[in-house]
């Protein structure tokens, strides 16, 4: 699996990433599901969360670690929903593998999602401030040009550390946690 760049990510010795060009308003014609991800990062990138809907079936289903959404109305919301929450988000594709032909196939993704959960809640907790640095897998499943459905997968223990609603790993509070729900378990067990 080789790094598939986009728009945002850095290039030169600065580290500075370029001025991003715009996504095309639509995806491009009778492109390849790979393709049609890219294009979709890209328009993640651009927080154009009404944009997106061209890329999707209208019974879309996505399995978030979360939640599952099961239409285009509720994605382009739940994307929305995101932007709020985390206004500086940028998604940088660090590998991709295609199969398929034409406009079908599946896609296999591995990213990161950086920004700062200062905007609205995000599904359902409060803006931390807190710095994001995630890294995710989705399984895109594309049919005749759209996507159809699509697993996510993300450490969400790693979110929940980030935004500071689980202690830091080795901390005080941590080390704490885990020794009351060992005594728990074992006590438990003695049952």
């Amino acid at each position: 699996m080789s790094a598939e760049p986009t728009s945002s990510e850095p290039s030169g010795p600065s580290g500075r990433r370029p001025a991003p060009d715009p996504p095309r308003p639509t995806p491009p014609a009778g492109a390849t599901p790979g393709a049609l991800v890219r294009w979709s990062i890209d328009v993640i990138n651009s927080h154009d969360a009404a944009s997106l809907r061209q890329a999707y079936a209208p019974d879309i289903r996505v399995r978030f670690p979360m939640r599952t959404v099961r239409s285009a109305d509720e994605l382009v919301a739940w994307w929305a929903s995101v932007f709020t929450a985390v206004p500086d988000l940028t998604m940088t594709i660090e590998g991709m593998a295609e199969q398929g032909e034409g406009r079908s196939g599946e896609v296999f993704l591995r990213w990161r999602l950086t920004g700062h959960h200062t905007g609205g809640d995000w599904e359902g907790i409060a803006p931390s401030g807190a710095r994001l640095d995630l890294d995710g897998m989705d399984h895109v499943v594309v049919e005749d040009g759209h996507v159809a459905g699509n697993f996510v997968v993300f450490d969400q223990m790693q979110f929940a550390r980030q935004i500071g609603l689980l202690p830091a790993d080795g901390s005080r509070l941590d080390v704490g946690l885990k020794t009351a729900f060992n005594a728990l378990a074992r006590r438990r067990a003695r049952r």
